[in-house]
């Protein structure tokens, strides 16, 4: 006996009220970012592997371990599907030289792939949202990050999250600050764990990010980066503080916040909630002054932020939000032969007309057929027999309210079922 085809563990379908909402949110998320003068880009899901292993680092857990790479059968290209878009959207500024004409505020949204033990708020393929801001040098751009992450959380009521900041300064000064990691943690190598002993020479920074809590007093009392920053990685981070104290923005500066990827310099920033277990973080973001640079082009100032939708989802209706039923105008009930062919042609005026309507397929008795337009939801239902075929009309019965039903000519329909759906949502008190 064969087996039965599922989906692929950790990755999950969508449909009906799920689907809906998700459209919703997804409105709203574009109403959001186009507020601020973000454009869409759309790239790619599948790119060069060596993409992610220049962009992101050989040594960080996405590469090392979570890729979901693969040999291209017909060419031999190695090729990956995208575990995070900030690569591809640089790739895709560079090949297309989006910068020759100015600076760009970029957004993204779509799936990615992690190949990791599946979790709550945590799946292998999963829904990111960002944002990418090229060309723009100066504190102030990575303020704006921030604070529009701000204005979404108040839009969609969500309380509980906060900020914390770090800088990670410079290359130079990140080098230093590497150096004197190298040496503490040599010094107190039989406390180091597996992961940490693997990092020491490839990517110390990641150890203080260790989740270990037997490491928790070796990785406060390592060197500080704080310490190795210069006057102007000083000034940058102090603008951007500033920015946020003028907008009454409450934050923690958290020296041991320096992010999963080697591209992060100077800003580096997570919006956090103790409401979705240990999978706390549900934005992340900072500058990659340096990425553009590393992958072939021109020294290029950028930032951005990215959040996973699945967490920002569960949040949201945590807190109490509630997306709106999609339901149609009208529902056509019909039954006979006159009543059949009319229906089709009722239901495509409607449409033209404006309006959402279902037509009800699959026959059934008028007692059935009304249970399905009383289910579907809808505030008005066109019941056609075949005596209203003969006459030309409809009957027109409101749904909701317990108006009475009407005889309406098929020509005057628009016109009356437009009154009747307005006088609904008026006595809702949605118009």
């Amino acid at each position: 006996m064969s087996r039965s085809l599922r989906a692929v563990k950790g990755m999950n379908d969508i449909f009906l009220d799920e689907a809906e909402t998700w459209e919703q949110f997804e409105t709203l998320i574009r109403d959001w970012l186009k507020s601020y003068g973000y454009r869409p880009i759309r790239t790619p899901i599948v790119e060069p592997t060596a993409l992610f292993t220049r962009a992101i680092g050989e040594v960080t857990d996405i590469v090392e371990k979570e890729m979901y790479s693969f040999e291209d059968a017909l060419n031999g290209d190695r090729l990956t599907l995208r575990p995070e878009n900030t690569a591809s959207c640089v790739r895709a500024v560079m090949q297309h030289s989006l910068l020759h004409s100015g600076p760009k505020r970029l957004y993204y949204y779509g799936p990615m792939f992690r190949h990791e033990r599946p979790q709550k708020g945590r799946y292998r393929q999963f829904h990111q949202i960002g944002a990418e801001a090229l060309g723009f040098d100066g504190p102030d751009i990575d303020a704006e990050l921030i604070l529009m992450c701000a204005r979404l959380w108040d839009d969609l009521g969500l309380e509980d999250i906060r900020l914390e900041l770090n800088s990670l300064g410079s290359s130079e000064e990140r080098a230093g600050h590497r150096a004197a990691l190298i040496e503490y943690f040599e010094a107190h190598a039989e406390q180091l764990d597996e992961d940490a002993t693997r990092r020491l020479h490839t990517n110390p920074l990641r150890i203080l990010d260790t989740k270990n809590p037997d490491m928790q007093a070796l990785v406060e009392a390592a060197p500080r980066l704080d310490a190795y920053l210069g006057e102007e990685s000083r000034a940058h981070f102090d603008g951007v503080q500033q920015i946020l104290k003028d907008a009454g923005i409450p934050y923690t500066v958290n020296p041991r916040l320096v992010r999963g990827l080697d591209y992060y310099n100077r800003t580096v920033f997570e919006w956090v909630t103790d409401r979705l277990g240990s999978q706390g973080t549900v934005c992340a973001g900072g500058r990659y002054d340096g990425l553009v640079e590393q992958m072939g082009g021109k020294a290029t100032p950028a930032a951005g932020f990215a959040m996973g939708v699945e967490r920002l989802l569960a949040l949201w209706q945590e807190s109490g939000g509630e997306p709106e039923r999609e339901v149609p105008d009208v529902y056509l009930v019909h039954q006979g032969e006159l009543a059949d062919r009319m229906a089709f042609g009722v239901a495509e005026g409607l449409r033209t007309q404006g309006f959402s309507a279902i037509l009800h397929c699959g026959g059934g008795s008028f007692k059935n057929q009304m249970k399905k337009a009383d289910a579907s939801g809808a505030p008005c239902a066109v019941i056609i027999g075949d005596d209203e075929a003969q006459a030309g009309e409809v009957t027109l019965k409101p749904m909701r309210d317990g108006g009475e039903q009407q005889r309406v000519a098929v020509d005057a329909l628009a016109d009356v079922l437009a009154d009747l759906l307005f006088a609904v949502e008026d006595d809702d008190g949605s118009v």
